[in-house]
């Protein structure tokens, strides 16, 4: 028995399950794990990014001031100052103290590309960070099903523990009704007796590793179990061996973000043209002649066209577009062993499904067998022909090879799952 309880132990996680079914328990888990909340994070990331790149479209007003001392100023030449002294006309020339507060209004025309080049790339970045939640979320998927298919073998040793107690509590009256005839000797009974109490104490244990389990696997799912029994799942067949993975979205969603950083790229290297408008109270004004006559401060202003051109970025564009492709074949290596990964995986999982199946129809006819030859071994006792010992290693033979075959079972639909959950199907 011991030896049964050990390899149920291997496979179990330590975790507990609130949910009937398999299905029910995959989505309550889903939505209570704390990942979930990302993706709303993340949308809300991605439209403040995608707002802030549409500003760059709006006009852009910036305010300013100075007042400034200067150590010399625009001045007449002597001899033209000295005709319109002549004349009767004095020019004191520009002051040196100077001072002037004004607004600037910029719009965009043409930025190269840079804007959308932004979008695109917020857009990029946002959904490869749902891909990665979408992973991380699938592997919870894989801890819900070795949690659920272990309590179910936990489940199935209870009831076949139980059925071994029910044929010794049997055996145990019939031979203490043998050795009140004086057909058995006391230790026959302490035989059936001790071998009853071992299976009650691998009950016990058995039954408090299984309320553990679903104790901790309640604070995974986030409710309370509502069921004793949990539902065995229905036996499926794959109907393609095609793997539809998240991990194969997040490789894609990175492969589009490498392109979204090519068009920055492109676009750092084209021209920019901008509309400009400078408003402003101050002195000197622009008519420089009037601001030599008179020191008062004017409203002045001036629009125009601005274009600028940052050729630097030629010197590194071809150094970032390499590293790009470097990056793109990094991915495209990543998936091909993943691919790889999956496949081996999935040859291996197809080859233990078949050894359990040939394995289950031999646990038929095993049981089967075990089953008459215990029958048959109860008649030998009745008889005198075999002895108690020999009757317990008959029902132990039964026992273990019922509980092999529900073992076998069992692990064939957590493998058929397995599959499943390779291939997301």
């Amino acid at each position: 028995m011991r030896r049964f309880v050990a390899t149920l132990l291997t496979v179990v996680l330590a975790t507990t399950i609130e949910a009937q079914s398999l299905d029910e328990c995959r989505r309550l888990a889903r939505e209570h794990y704390p990942e979930i909340k990302q993706y709303d994070l993340i949308s809300q990331t991605e439209q403040y990014n995608l707002s802030n790149a549409a500003r760059a479209w709006i006009p852009q007003v910036a305010l300013s001031g100075q007042a400034t001392y200067q150590t010399a100023t625009p001045t007449y030449p002597d001899v033209f100052k000295t005709i319109l002294q002549a004349n009767g006309v004095e020019m004191a020339g520009i002051r040196k103290e100077q001072y002037k507060v004004a607004i600037d209004v910029t719009q965009n025309i043409w930025d190269g590309g840079a804007s959308s080049a932004s979008r695109a790339v917020y857009e990029a970045e946002a959904e490869e960070q749902r891909s990665r939640v979408d992973v991380a979320l699938y592997d919870v998927q894989t801890r819900v099903d070795n949690l659920y298919f272990g309590i179910l073998l936990l489940d199935e040793q209870m009831a076949q523990t139980e059925a071994l107690i029910e044929v010794l509590n049997s055996n145990l009256a019939r031979m203490r009704t043998y050795y009140k005839n004086g057909v058995a000797m006391q230790s026959d009974v302490d035989a059936v007796e001790a071998e009853l109490l071992t299976a009650r104490q691998n009950l016990g244990q058995i039954d408090a590793s299984r309320s553990s389990y679903r104790r901790m696997l309640e604070v995974f799912i986030g409710c309370p179990l509502t069921t004793d029994k949990l539902e065995r799942p229905m036996e499926c067949e794959l109907t393609s061996r095609h793997s539809a993975r998240p991990e194969l979205d997040l490789f894609a969603a990175q492969e589009y973000k490498l392109q979204a950083q090519r068009s920055i790229i492109n676009a750092s290297v084209m021209p920019q043209f901008t509309a400009f408008a400078q408003g402003y109270y101050g002195y000197p004004g622009m008519d420089l002649f009037k601001s030599m006559v008179s020191s008062k401060g004017s409203f002045n202003a001036i629009v125009g066209v601005r274009m600028s051109w940052n050729i630097g970025s030629f010197y590194t564009k071809k150094n970032n577009v390499a590293k790009l492709n470097t990056a793109q074949q990094q991915i495209a290596v990543e998936r091909d062993i993943f691919l790889f990964n999956t496949q081996m995986q999935t040859l291996q999982e197809d080859g233990e499904i078949a050894r359990l199946h040939k394995a289950i129809e031999d646990d038929k006819r095993i049981v089967e067998l075990r089953s008459r030859v215990r029958k048959a071994a109860e008649s030998q006792l009745d008889n005198g022909v075999i002895d108690t010992t020999d009757l317990l290693r008959k029902i132990t033979d039964e026992t273990n090879a019922i509980l092999a075959r529900s073992i076998h079972e069992i692990e064939l639909l957590q493998a058929i799952y397995r599959l499943k959950t390779t291939l997301n199907q």
